[in-house]
């Protein structure tokens, strides 16, 4: 099957049955409820780009599986050269869509378990890798959107997950059967989880042989039976609801997240690669981590050049884009920015073969990827607001601009520079409170804190990876210290 169009993914989702709930009530039209449509136009654009010939480099592969042209977000990587393009196609997505375009996680899940299946097959004879590229074929095959689902509830998290008092706090499997498994439980903040046609689990966390229900990963169609989507929500989200498009900030493009509750939803063999081997769990948790965390170095500098741009653009309309201040923060932006980009390079760059083929990379670099992740997003977003002042927390709702009695004063007193609008200078400032504030701000800010685990997994890994005995054996070498 060719490559999809973006017309021909939002079609193939109207015929999915989904139970979708948003403010407590089950949405029947999900595709066109104005809440969620704009993250279902962002993913659309990894379909858009691919077709078109400026980007196809960057948007499509040739599979290593059928030999045939796929999309990359169904991609194992097979060099550093596709990890490379993987981060430059997330920045330019970024750009595109000014948002998350959440295909990135089920694309990370898949170069896991990659190698991860691979591995417990050659250990223990298993079939799962075998199971997973036939699975891995049929998502290539039909272009489909894939949600990596790992982020588990946890309950009371100083607790394991065999030893919760709720033991559905963590996916496991409630019973085993001759023709596949029952499963049942939660996952969190599951990014564009009712935009995929396909649902990856993975477990949450490294597992203890007492948790050996909880180690399991498979694929189930999106729409199988006993699965409930509950859509999360994001702040300024019933603006969508209004009329006009200014107070949104990014009307075309938003993000997604969501919960998906499992009950007892059955999945058939062929589609389950882990059951109960919880000696693979951590490293199938660790390498998901960090591919996921390269990510974010495209797709964070993508999107925080959207906002660099705006804060640019605000101060032109402003008339204040030559003062010497504005220059400082806007080059103290980008450089923050594209520290982020080169560590996502930089991961890729240093990445290596796994024994199953696919490429990881570089696992330090990713995590100080990660790490810039959680702290510079938040700095820029800190100038972007410095450079546009207080209009973007207090400006009047575009109903205000629009009536006949008091909309003659605002447009007169929020005029500034004389070749822009009254209207323009609304436009951009809703960008950035969108960005910084708004709904934009889950996949810019809080995706960039808690995304791929918080900055303390972050050092966790980086201390465990720094080889302080080793450095501290550099030192003591050219200090001429001599170990007894």
């Amino acid at each position: 099957m060719p490559l999809k169009t973006k017309e021909e993914y939002i079609e193939s989702l109207r015929r999915l049955k989904k139970k979708v709930y948003l403010f407590g009530k089950e949405i029947e039209n999900y595709v066109d409820h104005p809440i969620i449509r704009p993250s279902i136009n962002a993913c659309a654009m990894t379909y858009e780009l691919a077709l078109q010939p400026e980007y196809e480099e960057l948007l499509t592969a040739v599979s290593n599986l059928t030999g045939e042209k796929i999309n990359r977000f169904t991609h194992l990587h097979q060099s550093t050269d596709d990890l490379i393009k993987k981060v430059k196609m997330q920045r330019l997505l970024g750009q595109k869509t000014g948002c998350c375009f959440q295909r990135c996680v089920g694309f990370d899940g898949f170069n896991a378990v990659d190698s991860v299946t691979f591995e417990m097959d050659r250990d223990l004879g298993t079939e799962y890798n075998k199971r997973f590229r036939n699975y891995l074929k049929y998502v290539q095959e039909n272009d489909l959107v894939v949600d990596g689902a790992m982020t588990d509830t946890k309950g009371d998290r100083k607790l394991a997950p065999s030893e919760q008092k709720d033991p559905d706090q963590f996916v496991h499997i409630v019973e085993k059967k001759q023709d596949g498994i029952v499963v049942r439980g939660a996952k969190a903040h599951q990014t564009g989880a009712i935009n995929s046609h396909e649902i990856l689990v993975m477990p949450t966390q490294t597992m203890r042989e007492a948790d050996k229900d909880y180690a399991v990963s498979f694929a189930i169609p999106a729409d199988a039976d006993g699965i409930i989507y509950i859509y999360g929500r994001q702040s300024c989200d019933t603006r969508r609801f209004e009329e006009g498009d200014i107070d949104v900030g990014n009307a075309m493009y938003g993000g997604q997240e969501a919960l998906i509750v499992f009950n007892d939803v059955f999945v058939p063999w062929e589609r389950v690669f882990m059951c109960g081997e919880y000696q693979y769990s951590g490293a199938l948790v660790e390498r998901f981590a960090g591919y996921h965390r390269q990510s974010y170095g495209g797709c964070k500098s993508g999107v925080g050049d959207v906002l660099i741009g705006a804060a640019q653009a605000i101060a032109k309309i402003q008339g204040i884009e030559k003062a010497s201040h504005v220059k400082d923060k806007l080059i103290e932006m980008t450089h923050m920015n594209e520290t982020i980009y080169a560590c996502g390079i930089a991961c890729s760059a240093e990445g290596r073969p796994t024994d199953s083929g696919t490429y990881l990379i570089d696992l330090m670099l990713a995590n100080v990827c990660k790490l810039h992740v959680t702290q510079l997003p938040y700095l820029i977003a800190r100038l972007a607001q410095d450079i546009a002042g207080g209009l973007v927390v207090t400006l009047p709702s575009e109903q205000d601009f629009k009536n006949p009695e008091v909309g003659k004063y605002l447009e007169k007193y929020f005029k500034s520079v004389n070749i822009y609008s009254t209207e323009d200078r609304c436009r951009i400032q809703r960008l950035i409170e969108n960005l910084t504030l708004g709904m934009g701000a889950v996949g810019y800010l809080t995706e960039s804190l808690h995304g791929a685990g918080s900055p303390q997994a972050q050092k966790i890994m980086i201390g465990r990876l720094a080889n302080f005995e080793r450095k501290a054996e550099l030192a003591e070498e050219l200090a001429g210290i001599k170990r007894i």
